[in-house]
């Protein structure tokens, strides 16, 4: 059955440099294609990749190079919205000639599946760290939800909507998430929103609409519940996270998440 790998947060720099000054982001994505490459003939029916946002870390066109020259090792075709960390401009002129990234306004597409379609929004408001869907998002949404009918409804963002409990992070959510909570909410078919940003791995439901928050394939942000402090980053394993369909039990999708990187085995499951 279909899916999609979801890459998240590859927050790339210049060449030789490291983000934060200690995170090798250009490392963890090439591990993370690595990876992929090598474990893509066990998963059937793995369609494309969808980046959801944060490619670079500061948005110029050195970092959106260095970006594609890892992601042309892929085996799979991929599709991106922008994060926080991301420019507009350069990042449609890095990405010209791909057929999915329109050539004004916001960066968003929808892709059929079959059984599913994934809607890739833009909730980059430049210069700040929080999410925004201006009014042509809430019109493609509403156009794209429209067009499927009763399929179920993938949506893919950056930032999330339901909180990780970690104050800091919680803050910078998609500050009109309410308003697109309840459209999702009012389409008829299962609905399920995908998002990055916090550099874990979380899952939540708010009303009908299942919420999931994906690992980044560099640094992870750590846990910490408390009010006050900033953000921090760990060195955590990166990972990226297969979306498959599959219509046993129900009719629906399941999310793997893969650690990036080589581990001892598989070995049968005997003495």
């Amino acid at each position: 059955m279909p899916g999609f790998i979801q890459i998240t947060d590859t927050h790339i720099v210049a060449p030789g440099a490291l983000a934060c000054g200690r995170s090798d982001t250009a490392e963890a994505l090439r591990r993370a294609v690595e990876t992929i490459n090598a474990k893509l003939p066990l998963w059937n029916g793995i369609d494309c990749a969808v980046v959801t946002g944060d490619l670079t870390d500061h948005g110029t066109p050195e970092e959106y190079a260095h970006f594609l020259s890892i992601m042309d090792g892929l085996a799979l075709p991929w599709l991106a919205i922008p994060g926080n960390h991301d420019q507009r401009r350069p990042m449609r002129q890095a990405l010209a000639d791909a057929s999915w990234i329109p050539r004004q306004g916001p960066v968003q597409w929808i892709r059929d599946f079959g059984p599913f379609s994934v809607i890739g929004l833009d909730t980059l408001l430049e210069g700040a760290h929080h999410g925004m869907m201006c009014d042509a998002g809430m019109d493609f949404l509403d156009t794209a939800l429209s067009r499927i009918g009763d399929q179920p409804a993938i949506v893919a963002t950056h930032h999330p909507v339901m909180h990780a409990g970690i104050p800091a992070m919680d803050a910078d959510n998609l500050r009109n998430g309410a308003t697109l909570i309840a459209r999702l909410a009012a389409h008829p078919g299962p609905v399920r929103m995908l998002s990055g940003h916090v550099h874990r791995a979380l899952t939540g439901q708010i009303g009908r609409v299942t919420c999931q928050i994906a690992p980044a394939t560099c640094h992870a942000v750590l846990t910490d519940h408390r009010n006050g402090p900033d953000p921090r980053l760990v060195l955590e394993p990166g990972a990226v996270t297969v979306h498959r369909w599959l219509d046993q039990p129900g009719a629906g999708l399941v999310s793997d998440v893969i650690p990036t990187g080589n581990f001892p085995g598989p070995w049968p499951f005997q003495d």
